[in-house]
């Protein structure tokens, strides 16, 4: 069940991401906009360790 909940973490992280640097883009806040890039990188990282759990069987 590790897998799917690491991976639902990490696509809302990543569609958070993709809004806070829309937004940042938009008002031309270059910190929101970063954070928003950040955001995204963790949610591909999360979703990335929920692929290896898929994988290995939860055992990770």
């Amino acid at each position: 069940m590790g897998e799917l909940k690491d991976k639902a973490k990490g696509s809302a992280n990543k569609a958070a991401g993709v809004a806070k640097e829309a937004a940042g883009e938009v008002t031309d806040n270059e910190r929101l906009e970063a954070e928003g890039e950040a955001q995204q990188v963790k949610g591909k990282a999360q979703k990335a360790k929920g692929e290896v759990k898929g994988a290995l069987g939860d055992k990770v």
